[in-house]
């Protein structure tokens, strides 16, 4: 049986100035497009081998490590594919033998099923806990690499980057969602890797990973055994034309333009520091809203485990979040629906740096308006 969409309009004060919450592809800055649809006709349609391409590559590059503040002999590198490529790239190229990998939601589980799909890997020792938390690593000598996410964009736990005692393998940490919203530590991964579409506000199909002097020795010398990889997928050939300013295969100009605007508009307002702090003031709005309503509720217990760059918020039963999101959308109010998957009565929302905090609070108003209206 359908039921028909309550007819609910909000009022002119409880309208964001830009109505995009979505976790991936996120909010594109309109400066950002703008500033790409001004050069189009010098830089769309060009050759990713000239300087014109190459140079924002090396702007790309250079972001990066000031933005991450790696130290020196890590080098950052791209390409394409997105995060989901990166761990067909890392199983071939970064894991030696064994992985040990965090399983806590929808993406820190797919990298896990890659390493124990391929077939010159021994079986990645995986250790899960419930969604709304995170699990711990654990030192192993038979391991050579772990796995895990700063920021499971699927349930909206972040956690913090942090070596294990008496580990030797290389630290492969998914920064998808975390990177330029989440402080790290760079002394404490070998691989911080992501995709663009999130905190970077710009389109997918993109990686990018900060590498440390280690995670290089290990490419080179997976790359020296008898391995075969595909050309698509070898680190080598990513870091090789990394270096030069470009990647391996043709990229999406518009992708890599959006990107840099983004990361340079948040070195300019003062870096990871303004970035991170922007974020957790978001965060402050979202939780504080949702800690003193009387019928939501942030989805991970712990405040010192929610993500401050994607809030999971659960609803009352008599609030039905599905209904409340397609009004939110019927009122160009977007992409704040629960991650498919997790199957809960349940709002997600985006705190990426490039969403605007006061629009948060005016979306929390929003939700409490259409609350009222159906059941709260």
């Amino acid at each position: 049986m359908t039921t028909s969409l309550p007819n609910i309009e909000l009022p002119p004060d409880l309208r964001p100035s830009d109505g995009r919450f979505g976790s991936g592809p996120s909010k594109v800055r309109p400066d950002a497009v703008a500033a790409l649809a001004g050069v189009a006709s010098t830089y769309l349609g060009t050759s990713h081998r000239q300087p014109t391409v190459k140079n924002v590559v090396r702007r790309l590059r250079e972001g990066v490590a000031e933005l991450l503040d790696v130290p020196d002999g890590y080098e950052i590198v791209l390409g394409n594919g997105g995060t989901t490529a990166f761990w067909d790239a890392a199983a071939f190229g970064l894991i030696e033998r064994r992985a040990q990998h965090l399983s806590f939601g929808e993406f820190s589980s797919k990298f896990a099923a890659v390493t124990k799909a391929a077939p010159f890997l021994d079986s990645p020792e995986v250790i899960e806990s419930p969604p709304g938390t995170h699990p711990e690593l654990e030192a192993n000598p038979e391991v050579d690499a772990y796995a895990l996410p700063h920021n499971e964009t699927s349930t909206g736990v972040a956690m913090e980057v942090r070596r294990p005692a008496g580990a030797e393998g290389l630290m492969l940490v998914d920064a998808t969602s975390a990177a330029a919203g989440l402080c790290v530590d760079p002394t404490q991964f070998d691989a911080y890797y992501f995709a663009p579409q999130k905190g970077f506000a710009s389109d997918g199909g993109l990686w990018v990973a900060a590498l440390s002097p280690a995670a290089v020795e290990r490419i080179s010398a997976v790359k020296a055994s008898d391995r075969w990889i595909p050309t698509f997928l070898d680190l080598s050939v990513a870091l090789e034309n990394s270096r030069l300013d470009q990647t391996y295969n043709t990229p999406a100009l518009a992708t890599l333009f959006l990107m840099v605007h983004q990361l340079e508009w948040i070195l300019e307002n003062g870096g990871k520091e303004w970035a991170a702090s922007r974020c957790d003031r978001s965060a402050d709005i979202v939780y504080g809203w949702a800690d003193a309503s009387g019928y939501a509720t942030p989805f991970v217990a712990d405040k010192g485990d929610r993500s401050h760059v994607v809030a999971t918020i659960d609803l009352a039963p008599e609030v039905d979040a599905a209904t409340v999101a397609k009004v939110l959308r019927a009122n160009n109010i977007v992409d704040t629906e629960s991650y498919r998957k997790l199957g809960r009565n349940q709002l997600r929302i985006a705190m990426f740096v490039a969403i605007e905090p006061d629009d948060l609070a005016t979306l929390t108003g929003a939700i409490d308006f259409i609350a009222g209206q159906i059941g709260a």
